[in-house]
């Protein structure tokens, strides 16, 4: 097979930016896309050359605008669509590109599509969405036509009085599912979501759900995997469906091959490497690369992620192995990441987030991800260290639907058992949504700077906003934002080895160190990361040449020591 060519998006690094909440420029308590604009030098600053913006477009709000009832509007709150071609012109004139979210498996109920789809059952776009009769019991009850579970808990159908049928939502009820299968909405797709964007000049996407477009036309029942309630889990049945790869390869052929763009896709329930691969090969043209999602799955429990069951160091080992070298010999790609707007911190998650290790804790996991192959994606206050809520947050603090709903859910189905509440609420404190979404934390003002508001901003701001942001940061050699700018720089600057490397681990069945050597031709680097906070040992593996040390996040020492300290990072060369 031929190895695919190096470009761009390759050696490029990639931010995330969660509009809600990064910078409000006009006091409402809501980020937007002025206050992005404003902010681009200190992107720059830092290293990166992808700004990914998540959805920024018109929307009821229902999922953080993941739920778009207008794909050629902009949300109001957070600017126009003038805005974004600002955006657009001022990333580029940094020598920046930008990346918006493609949000097609569904729209909000609010779009005109749907409108009209819902309208009658013989409406011209009756079939632009999914659409089924009801099932009855032996008892006469209505049932939906399936057992499907929603993502974000309860029936993936509702039912609709006005034309006595159901219509599927893999998430909300509020984001009905588009019907792939109908030509004429996919073109309409291409057209509104994809062609409209592109020719402003924004560089590519970061591609929602990108595997669930293709559900098939039977939608079978799902096994019974969680006895207690009729719906289950159904990601078997409704992702990676037949049609999936043909689907993509004609968004490639009708849109993106006019452009030079990026892809990246959401590819969750996808866990064997070779069918990954039929996603990301360069030669068939479906997406440039993928989140593969086991890093940050880590620990979630088996009928629902809330239910939360913990993880050995082994396991996540034995994660970054797979994704490291699964495209190894192909035209594939891969990434590296760790944190996005869908997940806990990754400090609170894979290290330690108490005051004595959080800064040591923070810049060990950035050695880590700088030091891995792929495209390599930074979540806005990551490079910070931004940390979880506290735990003494209540339920009443969190926003995300998919938290509240599951909590209600177990509430109802629990009569309110405080045992079991507590243990949703504990993983909602480790895993929950919120915590990504948390106001950017820039200042020590009041709501970190965040929004001049005086009642606040959207969403509460983390109690340790004095200590941890931007400001007190930016001028400290010392500090984790300082960190990932040097890192950033060693990565780009030894590229071969880090970006393209091949990926060899060492001792993986250990619980507390992780050591890996990264190669390229002759080259080679020795990364060893201590997830404990306990000193250590150290067994250097064997190379060729002598070890030179390159980084480390513990002042003072020589390449030498035989132990690592808590939470130690460190990257050597073989010279």
């Amino acid at each position: 097979m031929t190895v695919a060519k190096r470009t761009w998006w390759k050696d490029g690094v990639v931010y995330q930016i969660y509009p809600a909440s990064y910078k409000d420029s006009n006091g409402d308590g809501m980020g937007d896309i002025p206050g992005i604009i404003s902010k681009l030098d200190y992107i720059k600053d830092l290293g990166i050359d992808i700004v990914w913006l998540s959805p920024m477009y018109d929307s009821p709000q229902h999922d953080m605008g993941y739920d778009i009832s207008n794909y050629e509007a902009v949300y109001p709150p957070y600017g126009t669509v003038a805005d974004m071609e600002i955006l657009v012109e001022s990333c580029h004139s940094r020598g920046m590109r930008l990346i918006l979210d493609l949000v097609v498996n569904h729209t909000s109920d609010e779009h005109e599509w749907f409108k009209e789809s819902r309208s009658s059952k013989d409406n011209p776009k009756r079939d632009w969405y999914i659409w089924r009769p009801a099932k009855y019991s032996t008892d006469g009850t209505r049932m939906p036509p399936n057992n499907w579970r929603s993502f974000f808990s309860g029936s993936a159908w509702e039912w609709d009085e006005n034309t006595q049928e159901y219509y599927l939502h893999l998430f909300a009820t509020q984001q009905p599912d588009l019907n792939w299968e109908n030509e004429e909405t996919r073109r309409a797709i291409h057209k509104s979501a994809m062609e409209f964007w592109l020719q402003k000049g924004v560089d590519g996407f970061r591609v929602d759900t990108v595997n669930m477009y293709s559900k098939g036309t039977e939608m079978p029942d799902a096994p019974i995997i969680d006895p207690g309630v009729f719906e289950q889990p159904a990601p078997g049945l409704f992702c990676n469906g037949p049609r999936m790869h043909e689907f993509l390869r004609e968004m490639n052929t009708e849109v993106l091959s006019k452009y030079d763009t990026m892809t990246v896709g959401e590819l969750p329930h996808t866990p064997d490497p070779k069918h990954v691969l039929r996603y990301v090969g360069s030669g068939d043209k479906q997406l440039d690369m993928v989140f593969q999602f086991d890093i940050v799955d880590l620990g979630g429990g088996k009928t629902h992620k809330y239910e939360y069951e913990g993880y050995q160091l082994s396991e996540m080992k034995a994660v970054v192995e797979k994704w490291q070298n699964f495209h190894h010999g192909s035209d594939g790609w891969t990434t590296a990441f760790c944190e996005n707007h869908d997940q806990g911190r990754s400090v609170s998650r894979f290290a330690n987030d108490a005051p004595e290790w959080r800064e040591r804790s923070a810049k060990m996991l950035a050695m880590m991800l700088c030091a891995t192959t792929g495209t390599l994606f930074v979540y806005q206050g990551q490079e910070i260290g931004m940390i979880n809520a506290p735990k003494d947050w209540p339920i009443e603090d969190y926003k995300d639907i998919e938290s509240i709903n599951y909590y209600n859910s177990v509430a109802k189905r629990t009569n309110n058992d405080p045992k079991a509440l507590a243990h949703v609420m504990k993983s909602i404190q480790i895993l929950g949504r919120d915590h990504a979404r948390l106001p950017m934390q820039w200042d020590s003002t009041p709501y970190a700077g965040f929004t001049s508001k005086k009642d606040g901003a959207w969403m509460r701001t983390h109690d340790l906003y004095k200590k941890i942001n931007v400001e007190s940061q930016v001028n400290d050699p010392t500090s984790v934002l300082s960190f990932w700018k040097k890192m950033l720089k060693v990565r780009k600057e030894y590229k071969d080895i880090f970006i393209h490397g091949v990926f060899e681990g060492f001792d993986m069945d250990k619980q507390d160190t992780f050591v890996f050597k990264k190669i390229f031709g002759k080259d080679s680097a020795i990364v060893a990361l201590n997830f404990t906070d306990k000193e250590q040992v150290f067994n250097r593996p064997h190379v060729e040449g002598k070890l030179q040390l390159l980084v480390s996040n513990v002042e003072g020492i020589e390449g030498t020591e035989e132990k690592l300290m808590p939470y130690e990072g460190r990257i050597y060369l073989a010279q």
